[in-house]
């Protein structure tokens, strides 16, 4: 594990932690470090990163990183994988990033089956800016946008956008994994996992939609934002594997 993560003298960055009490965005990164150092692929390894609190994580890993503008990893991750066909290139989006301002990028992307991984994190809420309601708030969440709860009349429904993406003929290989604990834990890494085999097979597009807590935008303890996860996010995301295309 040692030889993903940067290395550093500095005091300051050894004893930081970017990411609020609570939050998943952690372990979701360890899970990509974990990943990529099993693969052995540290050297071979593009990520982009998208615009969200996770935007941090080069800071963290020790292989090349690209920042894009809001919501255009997938088409800075398009070329980076055109250009060095042999890298394994993964984007880093929040839910906001991805299907909310990236909502254009992504479902093309997809449809011509590019050959780079997606990673979702989905919070639920913008957590970067406040904590307003996103794309994927569920009905009835409160958040200082939606002081009343989420309503469909008002606010339309939450977009479910890996599924919309798993209908699309390019991608190949479309998962939803949650981090509310250690079995689902595992079987995230095993998801991102997949993912990045069926890139590197050269099928096609993959992605895996990450469920994540966010105590500060749900105004939730973390223990409480785990369970908040489990009975209330997962009834309008539920997790597993949405398509798995042939070889």
């Amino acid at each position: 594990m040692d030889q993903v993560f940067k290395q550093t003298t500095s005091a300051a960055l050894k004893s930081r932690y970017d990411y609020c009490a609570g939050c998943g965005h952690g372990i979701a990164v360890r899970l990509v470090a974990e990943v990529i150092d099993e693969l052995g692929l540290r050297g071979q390894t593009v990520g982009v990163l998208g615009v969200g609190c996770y935007s941090t994580n080069p800071v963290t890993f020790n292989f090349d990183c690209q920042f894009a503008l809001h919501g255009r990893a997938p088409a800075m991750a398009t070329a980076v994988k055109r250009l060095l066909p042999d890298r394994l290139v993964f984007t880093m989006q929040g839910d906001g990033d991805l299907a909310a301002i990236g909502t254009t990028e992504i479902v093309h992307a997809a449809t011509r089956g590019e050959r780079f991984t997606v990673l979702m994190l989905n919070n639920s809420n913008f957590g970067e800016t406040g904590g307003h309601m996103a794309p994927t708030t569920v009905i009835g969440q409160r958040t200082p946008s939606t002081p009343n709860g989420r309503d469909p009349e008002i606010h339309g429904y939450p977009t479910r956008i890996t599924e919309m993406l798993a209908l699309l003929d390019g991608a190949k290989y479309v998962a939803r994994v949650a981090l509310d604990k250690p079995a689902n834990i595992m079987r995230a890494k095993g998801a991102i996992k997949k993912a990045f085999e069926i890139q590197l097979s050269g099928q096609g597009f993959s992605m895996v939609e990450v469920l994540t807590a966010c105590p500060s935008g749900w105004r939730l303890m973390p223990v409480e934002s785990l369970k908040w996860m489990s009975e209330v996010q997962m009834k309008t995301y539920p997790i597993g594997e949405l398509k798995v295309a042939a070889s």
